[in-house]
């Protein structure tokens, strides 16, 4: 898929840059959002921004820490933090209804902010995230959120060892491009922000029960779409999200990984576009 007709330019927020891409019609106060997660960055997105910008309004920015965005020392890593940065670009974009489209630390994110502002909810696609009833964190963030070993971690990714990572649980591979690129983002400020946001993020199956109590009545539109080889959240919570989006569509990408837009986006394509698009014209595709 072309990204011929993606826009790019800089999106300040409260004094904290960060690049955004952007497809569709400018003005448009109903948006298809997309959000990254660790340690992503709104490259993450391209192709599928570039999709959806051919019915509607799409975007992806860059959250503090990650990508090319400003990673102050002073900035808020937490769910909390970052939920609150989302609401505020939302609303300097102009945007009064939102299809949320969420991978990864993403999804905390995204749904923290959907659960304070559930009116401007219009839908919502789960990439491998999600709520996570009794989760048991995986072994890089039980590193990242020891002291010391955590910091000792950080500073060893090289950029083979982060290749040879990334090996791990993607059995299709992930393009040498995207792990460069998410390489050559991952400087001083981004490892600083992935400790502090593990290591601030304790209660996930608190947050996960606050969301399904505030979104579960609500029966939201919702897509869920997974990557049967994730090492990072087990397949059989794809099922679990039913728990807070009781009406969702669950589509397995049976030899995907974490990452499905790099490993497989024609497979995450043909999910996704056409239930953004019934979305945007007001109908439903359960």
């Amino acid at each position: 898929m072309s990204n011929d007709n993606l826009r790019s330019s800089l999106l300040s927020v409260r004094g904290l840059n960060s690049p955004i891409i952007e497809a569709g019609p400018a003005d448009a106060d109903e948006a298809l959002v997309f959000v990254h997660g660790n340690p992503g960055s709104s490259r993450d997105w391209a192709g599928l921004v570039a999709g959806a910008g051919e019915f509607g309004r799409a975007l992806a920015f860059d959250m503090p820490g990650f990508g090319r965005a400003d990673k102050p020392d002073g900035f808020d890593y937490t769910v909390a933090g970052y939920a609150d940065h989302l609401a505020a670009a939302l609303e300097q974009l102009g945007l009064r209804r939102v299809h949320l489209v969420l991978h990864d630390f993403g999804g905390p994110w995204g749904l923290a902010w959907a659960a304070a502002h559930p009116q401007q909810l219009a839908s919502v696609t789960l990439v491998n995230t999600g709520v996570f009833p009794g989760y048991s964190w995986h072994y890089l963030a039980q590193i990242w959120r020891t002291p010391l070993l955590g910091e000792l971690f950080q500073a060893l990714a090289t950029r083979g060892a982060f290749h040879l990572l990334l090996k791990h649980g993607n059995p299709r591979g992930l393009p040498r491009a995207f792990v460069d690129r998410m390489y050559d983002d991952y400087d001083a400020g981004t490892r600083r922000a992935v400790l502090r946001l593990y290591r601030a993020t304790g209660d996930i199956d608190g947050l996960s029960q606050r969301v399904i109590a505030a979104l579960a009545p609500l029966r939201i539109p919702a897509l869920v779409v997974w990557g049967a080889h994730d090492p990072y959240i087990p397949l059989r919570y794809a099922e679990r999200q039913r728990e807070a989006f009781p009406d969702a569509r669950v589509e397995v990408l049976a030899d995907s990984g974490h990452w499905p837009m790099a490993d497989n986006p024609q497979g995450l394509q043909a999910h996704l576009l056409p239930f953004l698009r019934a979305q945007i014209a007001g109908g439903k595709t359960l």
